[in-house]
């Protein structure tokens, strides 16, 4: 169980670090309103989703790491009716939100380090799922009726 925390917390750190890089290149645009509308209608979609993610989740019940809480619930309520990871997808969001506000001079890195994160994110989410199957006696056919990301899609 140590090295399942270990790998958690390295994956977690990895997906704060790409998110720094995207917030660090992005935010610039944002604040000095260089940013199209279409990076802030996307921005604004991912913090919806992540705020209904999160009013789904009873406190206590979320956690950043990919290992699920002891003692926690499995939710299917919300957002997570459709997709079994609406915070990741939130993120990923976020990032394709900075992704359009940069300039183009400054989308290879945006670019890269968000392909990255959804690389991560994919991988951490894998592993949480395995976790949650070990927990959750239902979350196999959970895992049956949604997507992992996208509803209908991923």
């Amino acid at each position: 169980m140590k090295l399942d925390a270990l790998l958690g917390s390295a994956l977690v750190a990895l997906q704060l670090g790409l998110m720094a890089v995207i917030a660090g290149l992005a935010a610039p645009f944002f604040l000095q309103r260089q940013a199209p509308l279409f990076a802030w209608a996307i921005g604004l979609g991912a913090a919806a989703l992540g705020l209904w993610a999160l009013s789904a989740n009873r406190p206590g019940n979320f956690n950043i790491r990919p290992l699920p809480k002891a003692g926690g619930r499995l939710v299917q309520a919300g957002p997570y009716r459709w997709i079994r990871h609406p915070m990741y997808t939130s993120i990923l969001l976020a990032a394709l939100a900075g992704l359009y506000g940069v300039d183009l001079p400054h989308r290879p890195a945006v670019g890269t380090a968000f392909f990255a994160l959804a690389a991560v994110l994919w991988f951490k989410a894998g592993i949480e799922e395995r976790w949650m199957a070990a927990q959750h006696p239902a979350y196999a056919d959970y895992v049956r009726t949604t997507r992992r990301f996208v509803p209908w899609l991923l």
